[in-house]
Formats: C-alpha cells, structure tokens, sequence
C-alpha cells in the first residue's frame, strides 16, 4: 500500500505540471488559472452540498438505530474528494470530482469495502467492534 501512496506522490506533481504547460500552451496562462480557481469554487460547493446530504443521511440512520455504514464511506470519499480540489491541477480535479459526484462515488466506495475486506482477511487490518 505505500509503494502505491508514493508512486501517487511522485508521479501526479509531474504529471499535473505537464498538463497544466501544455493547456498553457493551448489556452493560454490566463485561462488555467481561471479553470483552477472554477473547479476550486465549483468543488467547495458540490462538497459541501454531498457533506451536509450525507450527515443528514447519517443522522436520520441514527434516530432509527442502524448505524450509518454507507454513509461514513460516503463520507471519506466526500474528505478526501475536497482536499484532492483543493490542490491545483486538472488531474486531481478529475479526480475530486469523481469522489464528490454520487454516481461515480458508488463504483470506488464498492472498491474500497473490497480493498478493505482483502485487507481484514489478510490480517494487515484490525477492525475493532464495541
């Protein structure tokens, strides 16, 4: 898992500084920046919308006694989605965009229970209950 986290690290800063020359190059300097500060404006609000739509689904879990599975998953891909935002750069934009919108949540969060699951039966994660 941190071969992965590093090759993330190191490769995506390379890979956004070559996209953002080139749509330099294309459109022009003014309007990246413009681009970066939109998908950073548009992606406040969208994940502040999915947040506040997914406690509000946690919440009313609650007041029926089910604990919120799906939404705390929701949740972290709603995390980690804005702060992918809020770095600068088109591919982590795609990236935060694909984590916030509910459609295309629904495939990664099916893929993070996976991973998680794999991980608990191989013993490299301990999952706790009360």
């Amino acid at each position: 898992m941190f071969r992965w986290i590093l090759l993330f690290v190191l490769v995506v800063p390379a890979l956004e500084i070559g996209v953002l020359v080139w749509s330099g190059n294309r459109i022009g300097p003014w309007w990246v920046v413009f681009l970066i500060i939109l998908t950073g404006v548009i992606g406040a609000w969208l994940a502040k919308q999915q947040g506040l739509e997914t406690l509000a689904r946690a919440r009313q879990a609650m007041s029926y006694g089910e604990p919120p599975r799906e939404e705390i998953m929701d949740g972290i891909c709603i995390l980690v989605g804005a702060a992918v935002l809020l770095t600068p750069g088109f591919i982590t934009d795609a990236i935060g965009f694909l984590l916030l919108l509910p459609p295309t949540r629904k495939p990664i969060k099916r893929w993070m229970m996976n991973m998680l699951r794999r991980m608990m039966d191989r013993g490299t994660i301990t999952i706790f209950r009360r």
